[in-house]
């Protein structure tokens, strides 16, 4: 019982003394300013700095709250944006191609308009034989769509080859490069007969060679046009092939040979139109009656001229 009656008087002693305190604090704070710049003075030293890094503090763990957060919201920005890159970089690929099937057709419709006299169908080259060069390739064009062996392929600006082997939905083509190909062709100006010949080894120069040229007149000169021939067994006339690069005379002075470049670019052919047209060709024997007016044995000058330029020709 004494030991409470103690403690109360000990808290009521405290009380006493804080409200002592308190009222002196106020009666201080009424005489004067000058009196509590000095409490002021001691009380900023001592607490404006903890609260300086109090607030400091506060602010670091905010900011780094604040990069957090926005070095997430990077990271996801720039998965967005990655993603959107790719997908850009797909149409962008995919527009330069359409724009590049685009003038190679445009190219083919320009053609096709050129040679508008023949009737034409459009095919795709879905294989070749192994190396640079389209010298023996398959389209996707058949019998059902009315090729035929001996048809004519033009492409670019002029002769492919010619379709060698036919399915119902697939053709083979060999092209003028061939080492197996031979083109019974003339100068386009002067019609002086030639023969173009395939040759591989002069692909990398981007030549083909011109033999058995007739120049009596000396008319035929390098940057002349070459087309085929209207005696050429299996090609129809007037088809652009190339241009007379390299020209020289023969040892028997009487033929030239030389090189000639072609239209085509045989390193990166995928379309082709195909002339659903065969050349009506009449052997030498037929074309030599009909010369004479049906007298057998007659010998015409066209027959003359066929011979020695289709006698090596293969298409």
């Amino acid at each position: 019982m004494r030991k409470t009656t103690n403690e109360n008087r000990s808290n009521q002693y405290l009380l006493i003394a804080l409200s002592i305190v308190c009222v002196l604090l106020i009666g201080v704070s009424f005489v004067g300013e000058e009196l509590i710049s000095p409490v002021k003075q001691v009380s900023g030293f001592v607490i404006t700095p903890i609260q300086k890094g109090i607030n400091g503090l506060g602010g670091w763990l905010a900011g780094l709250a604040d990069n957090f957060e926005d070095a997430v919201s990077l990271r996801e920005e720039n998965a967005q944006l990655k993603e959107r890159v790719d997908q850009l970089t797909v149409e962008n690929t995919q527009l330069i191609q359409n724009k590049e099937e685009l003038d190679r057709l445009r190219e083919l419709f320009e053609l096709d308009q050129q040679y508008e006299d023949y009737e034409k169908v459009g095919a795709r080259i879905i294989a070749k034989e192994s190396g640079n060069w389209f010298q023996l390739f398959t389209i996707d064009k058949g019998s059902k769509d009315g090729v035929k062996k001996d048809m004519n392929v033009i492409s670019g600006s002029g002769l492919v080859g010619i379709v060698t082997e036919v399915g119902s939905s697939w053709a083979t083509v060999r092209s003028i490069i061939d080492d197996n190909s031979s083109v019974s062709a003339m100068v386009s100006n002067t019609s002086d007969q030639c023969i173009v010949a395939g040759d591989l080894r002069l692909l990398d120069e981007g030549a083909l060679n011109l033999v058995k040229l007739t120049d009596a007149d000396k008319k035929v000169h390098v940057g002349d046009k070459i087309v085929t021939s209207y005696i050429s067994e299996k090609f129809l006339p007037g088809i652009l092939i190339g241009y007379i690069s390299e020209l020289n005379n023969d040892s028997n002075n009487m033929t030239k040979s030389g090189l000639l470049t072609p239209v085509v670019d045989f390193r990166h052919l995928q379309e082709v139109l195909v002339i659903l047209e065969l050349k009506e060709y009449i052997p030498s024997d037929t074309a030599a009656i009909l010369d004479e007016g049906g007298t057998p044995g007659g010998e015409s000058k066209a027959q003359n001229e066929a011979e020695p330029q289709s006698e090596k020709e293969e298409g």
